[in-house]
């Protein structure tokens, strides 16, 4: 096996995941990534970071990240269920 499929199949430990007490989220995703996710443009889910709408943290200045969990947490709070009261 080679470097990168040895790295890839190690899962982290909970101290590696730890950076100075804060832990970090597993599934990181880019505003891109985020966008696919939502089904919605890369720029609404900007235009949503402006306007502190949407669960998401900075890292390092300006890169934008969010936490799958986090969004699939924050589109169930949209689901409609279509009409049909069953």
């Amino acid at each position: 096996m080679n470097a990168v499929q040895e790295s890839s199949s190690v899962a982290p430990s909970i101290h590696q995941r730890e950076i100075q007490g804060f832990e970090v989220p597993v599934d990181v995703r880019t505003a891109a990534t985020a966008a696919r996710f939502l089904g919605v443009s890369p720029s609404l889910v900007y235009a949503y970071v402006e306007r502190k709408q949407i669960p998401h943290f900075r890292m390092m200045g300006r890169s934008i990240r969010f936490s799958l969990s986090e969004l699939e947490k924050w589109r169930q709070q949209f689901f409609v269920n279509g009409g049909i009261d069953e």
